[in-house]
């Protein structure tokens, strides 16, 4: 089932405006049932406006009322023909007023983590332009030193899916170009899904690096041989020589 658009907000509205329950929102909007509950105990999503998914053409009043009578029954997304096509949308894409100040961090954080990602890309990803880009890649940004990275897809500014395809694209490109990567670098070119399920690789510290298979049991050998010659050294220096004569002479 697909998924509306801006669904926490329209959770919010659900729960404020409905009596539908929380297990029937939660499998419309794709959230837990935990998380809908929360909205309702105003621990969660607090402060977010709710958006009316009757106005924005995502579900009829009859489908409403349905799902008020029946506990059993299942939200349908409306059928919207003016949002068919949207995944497969191509260029820089709009971004909102709201949240274009959050650009900066976004491409900031891209361009730290995934530098294989290329500017149009990135530009792509976060609706920016390649002079920003440039920019902010060079350090040369007129607010650099109060930008920090951010991950746009927790700003809203992309989805998850679409970062990962990008990066796959970046990896299959430079793959083919014959670049050898580094394990950091590895990680960095796969998905987030990818990315968790791989198995952490043991590093050797470089400043122990080479000292694998060292081993003290010789060293203690010798540190032994040492002592042993140490003592018997210092037993020859003390040694003073019989001096049964000597005596004898100075008597007479």
């Amino acid at each position: 089932m697909a998924k509306p658009i801006m669904a926490k907000a329209t959770a919010v509205w659900l729960v404020d405006n409905t009596t539908i329950s929380f297990k029937q929102i939660a499998d419309f909007v794709e959230m837990h049932e935990l998380e809908v509950q929360g909205i309702a105990d105003g621990d969660v999503a607090a402060g977010v406006k709710g958006f009316d998914p009757i106005a924005n053409n995502q579900l009829t009043q009859d489908e409403i009322d349905a799902a008020e009578k029946n506990p059993a029954h299942k939200l349908k997304l409306k059928f919207n023909a003016a949002a068919q096509g949207e995944e497969k949308r191509r260029g820089p894409r709009y971004t909102p007023l709201s949240k274009r100040q959050d650009r900066p961090a976004a491409i900031y954080w891209l361009v730290k983590f995934h530098p294989e990602l290329a500017d149009s890309q990135i530009s792509k990803l976060v609706g920016t332009t390649k002079p920003t880009i440039q920019a902010i890649r060079e350090r040369t940004h007129w607010n650099i030193a109060n930008i920090q990275p951010v991950d746009p897809v927790a700003l809203g500014l992309t989805k998850q899916s679409e970062l990962d395809a990008a990066v796959q694209k970046a990896a299959a490109k430079k793959a083919a170009e014959g670049a050898v990567m580094t394990d950091d670098e590895r990680r960095k070119l796969v998905s987030t899904e990818q990315s968790l399920g791989m198995e952490a690789e043991p590093k050797i510290p470089t400043a122990i690096e080479g000292l694998e298979t060292f081993s003290l049991s010789g060293r203690d050998e010798d540190e032994d041989e040492d002592k042993k010659s140490a003592h018997l050294d210092a037993a020859n220096l003390f040694n003073l020589p019989e001096g049964g004569d000597d005596d004898e002479d100075d008597d007479n």
